[in-house]
């Protein structure tokens, strides 16, 4: 989900748009209108749930905070390990 399903969901209700209003043809017992605003329908409410998800994934509520665990080796040969917290 997220920014590829609002991109999905964009192409889904073009499409819809353009079966709605762009296509005269009247087959039997298949209409052209009807799926076109199913799908701007189904277009639009995957539209509000990606982007329902893309702001929650992107927003405050992470730490800023990193943490990283090194070994450091000195010119004798000795190792020690640290530990640094960052903000």
């Amino acid at each position: 989900m997220g920014l590829p399903g609002m991109v999905l969901s964009a192409i889904a209700m073009a499409a819809g748009a353009v079966m709605y209003w762009a296509i005269t043809y009247q087959g039997h017992g298949f209409r052209f209108g009807t799926v076109g605003v199913i799908l701007m329908v189904v277009g639009a409410f995957g539209f509000v749930v990606s982007a329902i998800v893309f702001t929650v994934s992107r927003g405050p509520g992470r730490s800023s905070r990193h943490s990283v665990d090194r070994e450091v080796v000195d010119a004798q040969g000795r190792t020690s390990s640290i530990h640094e917290e960052t903000k």
